[in-house]
């Protein structure tokens, strides 16, 4: 665009005539206008950036459009966590995997022994802080909303009975019946759905936890004859010396299932209400680490960790906390009694890595108890969500 003025005078009046021309864009001198320049750069930086910090914490479609600057495992993250109607399964799976492996390296990695409760002040620490990290980062309120903060008093609450009376049955007990005792967990989180959450329960879904527990049963069949589970008559004697303190540690145990079944709704519950899963983990976390500062200080001498096993209890702490952010956010989007149902993939992994590396002694047992464990979970999560889908419909 140019312009160009003319001034003429006559007598005492002057005149000032202003012409207006529009240059063609494919003047001779080639170049465009500054703001046909600059549109592009602004365009390009206008593209907004996506990780799992700013996602939506609510169930969607997924994206039609995928951001080319992603990488492949950045749009594979956000699949599992809310891009697909089985992200609530898939992260159940990816969070039982991850304590899979966390075992694996336990395993692998010798370190010095170092005492339960400092174990689990670590974890309840780490994860206290990397969830506040989170939380700081994504913008979210640190004690979530209002109207669910009696939600998460809760679940931390309960939480917490859960995990210090499992600490106290895993001491006394067997690791075999501890264990046993564990993964009733998962049946008692579907029966306090069907209560305090009112999901109904299937006879799909029935069977499949009860298949699950039957392979755990098989699994640890022969060890359990062996640790006290059944007793020969001429080790009656030692079964009464240890008296009331092996029934105490059972009904612990029995209790650490019941409110961990308990806090599994609540962690539901929770998420749900604040829409946001880490700030059940941060609640949780608020109580569970200060808590274990003080068990080790009154039940257990402190032990200081070499670099090494400070190392690997870090990496282990970090996995955990993962672990627990993926298990609150598929409570949170799928039904309870799937995802608790898909956690049993855990020891049938555990077994198979242990005989295939000859750790364990394979028996018929164990293949028979890992087959119905892979079985049921395989079923729930490729046949059952399908089938829920279409009787919704």
């Amino acid at each position: 665009m140019s312009s160009k003025s003319t001034e003429s005078s006559d007598g005492d009046q002057a005149t000032v005539e202003l012409i207006v021309c529009n240059s063609s864009p494919s003047a001779a001198d080639g170049g465009g206008t500054a703001s046909d320049e600059i549109a592009p750069l602004l365009a390009q930086s206008e593209k907004p950036k996506t990780n799992i910090f700013s996602v939506s914490y609510t169930r969607r479609k997924p994206r039609e459009h995928v951001i080319e600057t992603d990488t492949s495992l950045t749009n594979c993250m956000l699949w599992v966590w809310n891009g697909s109607r089985y992200s609530g399964l898939m992260c159940m799976a990816l969070s039982s995997t991850i304590y899979f492996f966390m075992q694996v390296i336990s395993d692998v990695f010798m370190v010095q022994s170092i005492p339960l409760f400092e174990t689990v002040f670590t974890r309840c620490t780490v994860t206290l802080i990397l969830s506040y990290l989170w939380l700081r980062r994504s913008g979210q309120p640190i004690f979530g909303s209002m109207h669910a903060r009696n939600l998460l008093v809760l679940r931390a609450l309960v939480g917490f009975l859960s995990l210090f009376s499992f600490v106290y049955s895993i001491q006394r007990l067997p690791l075999s019946q501890a264990t046993v005792l564990s993964f009733t967990a998962p049946i008692m989180a579907s029966i306090a759905a069907r209560i305090i959450l009112r999901e109904k329960l299937k006879i799909a879904e029935i069977g499949g936890l009860a298949l699950s527990f039957f392979g755990v049963l098989f699994i640890f069949r022969r060890i359990l004859t062996t640790q006290g589970g059944l007793v020969k008559p001429g080790e009656a004697i030692s079964l009464n010396v240890r008296g009331s303190d092996h029934m105490l540690a059972v009904l612990v145990g029995l209790f650490s299932s019941i409110t961990g079944g308990i806090s599994y709704c609540l962690i539901k519950a929770g998420a749900n209400a604040s829409d946001q899963p880490l700030v059940t983990v941060f609640s949780f976390g608020i109580l569970a680490s200060p808590a274990a500062g003080i068990c080790l200080f009154f039940f257990e001498e402190f032990v200081l960790p070499s670099f090494y096993s400070f190392l690997l209890m870090l990496v282990l702490s970090i996995l955990a906390f993962f672990a627990e952010v993926l298990l609150a956010r598929g409570l949170q989007l799928e039904k309870t009694s799937k995802v608790a149902n898909v956690q049993y993939i855990e020891v049938a992994l555990t077994q198979l890595w242990g005989m295939g590396l000859s750790r364990i002694a394979p028996s018929f047992g164990r293949l028979v108890g890992c087959v119905l464990i892979l079985v049921s979970v395989f079923y729930t999560m490729y046949i059952g969500p399908e089938k829920e889908m279409n009787d919704v419909a």
